[in-house]
This record gives C-alpha cells, sequence and structure tokens, in this order.
C-alpha cells in the first residue's frame, strides 16, 4: 500500500468529536483526524515496517500519520538527520511520546539523544529528551546501571523547568529509573531528596511526587523481585 492510500485511509475515519476530546488534553487539533492508538496500532501491524512509506506519512504533517509513521518505521534504517529533524517538528506531548516510545529509543544513538535533546530550550525537543530516559529504562532490560547515572544528572540540572509538558517528564524519567532496581532506586531517591532541598517549587513537585512512588511498599516489592 503506498503512502497516498494510506493517507486516504486515514480521512476516511476522521471523527471531529474525538479531535475535540483530545484537545481537551492538551494535543494540538492542528491536522489531527480524531482516530485512536488502538486504530492507529491496528495499521501499523496491517501494513507492517517501512521506512521510506514512514518518511512520506511524517511529511504530511497529519497528526496521525506522524503517529503511525514512528509504528512503521526501521529503527536501523533511521539516521541521525531524520530523528532531529522529525524531533523539532513536533507539536503535541502524544506525538512525541509516541515517536520516542516506538521508534527513537530503538536507535543505537538513543542514549546520546536522550542528553543532547534534554539540554534543548524547544519545548518538545525537550519532553523528547526525558521521554527518551524514561522509555530506555522500562524497555532495554539489558543496559547496565551506569548508562542511566548520567540521565540522574539531567534531571537534576533541569528539574526547575516550570512547562508542563516538561516537568511530568522529567518525573516521568525519574520514576522509572528508580524502578529499574534497588541500586538505581537508591540513587533516584538521592537525587529527589536533593531537589526536595532546592529553592524550585517545580523541583520539589517532581521530587514529591516521585518520592511517593519510589517509596511505596508495594512499589519497593516490585523492584525487589527484578534483583
Amino acid at each position: 500500500m503506498t503512502s497516498q492510500k494510506i493517507l486516504e485511509r486515514l480521512h476516511s475515519l476522521s471523527n471531529s468529536a474525538n479531535v475535540e476530546g483530545m484537545a481537551r488534553f492538551g494535543i494540538s487539533s492542528k491536522n489531527t483526524l480524531g482516530i485512536s492508538m488502538k486504530t492507529l496500532r491496528t495499521m501499523a501491524k496491517e501494513f507492517g515496517k517501512n521506512h521510506n512509506i514512514a518518511g512520506e506519512l511524517w511529511a504530511s504533517g497529519i497528526h496521525e500519520a506522524r503517529i503511525l509513521a514512528a509504528l512503521i518505521d526501521e529503527p536501523q534504517k533511521v539516521t541521525v538527520r531524520q530523528m532531529d529533524k522529525w524531533v523539532k517538528e513536533i507539536d503535541s506531548w502524544d506525538v512525541c511520546d509516541q515517536c520516542c516510545s516506538n521508534l527513537f529509543d530503538k536507535t543505537p544513538i538513543a542514549y546520546e539523544k536522550a542528553i543532547e535533546w534534554s539540554t534543548r530550550k524547544q519545548e518538545f525537543v525537550k519532553r523528547a529528551g526525558f521521554v527518551m530516559m524514561a522509555v530506555l529504562a522500562v524497555h532495554d532490560k539489558k543496559a547496565p546501571d551506569s548508562r542511566f547515572y548520567p540521565f540522574l544528572s539531567r534531571i537534576e540540572l533541569e528539574a526547575t523547568d516550570e512547562r508542563n509538558f516538561i516537568k511530568k517528564a522529567v518525573n516521568w524519567a525519574l520514576r522509572q529509573i528508580g524502578k529499574r532496581n534497588m541500586s538505581l532506586q537508591r540513587r533516584a531517591v538521592t537525587t529527589a531528596n536533593n531537589l526536595m532541598e532546592s529553592g524550585s517549587p517545580v523541583a520539589r513537585w517532581i521530587a514529591s511526587d516521585a518520592l511517593r512512588e519510589l517509596k511505596n511498599s508495594k512499589t519497593l516489592e516490585r523492584i525487589k523481585t527484578k534483583n
């Protein structure tokens, strides 16, 4: 199936009521069709992986086409240039998260980009950096603890950013790193305690929310079973 046929199919599934509902959750309504993630995932399985079509779908600028592009692209064919181009064009938190969790985190330069993007000022580029940290902590089961130490340093440095989509991603990254194992739990708790001592209300919110989960007895039991 060609990208044009896929776009025609996406347009046939558009739902304006869903677009309005998505907007209430902070999802951009620009070029948005209102198609559910369940439907997009089903379509991705039907179409299979295709790097070229993924690029064409992304270029359309359509919200759901971009999510679908992340689902069907081939990580081994993704270049640094493509990742930097795509991340700069993201205009919605859900596209950001889907790209990071379905494509970017599976590339050989995922850790490098997580650190690099977390230093940027552009909202969704910076969010992408911390979302990458969160999803790598979940998906990369074999990574040594040392791979996550620089992430904790970045979290501590950037926890004062007041933008909602960023502070939530920073919090997400801290919690997911801390839930990998007990060693990282202790390091994440230390990071959170440092943030609690800062003069930033945002940093203290990030820390208190993370500590609530990382010190929860049920969470600790789950972490211990991984060791």
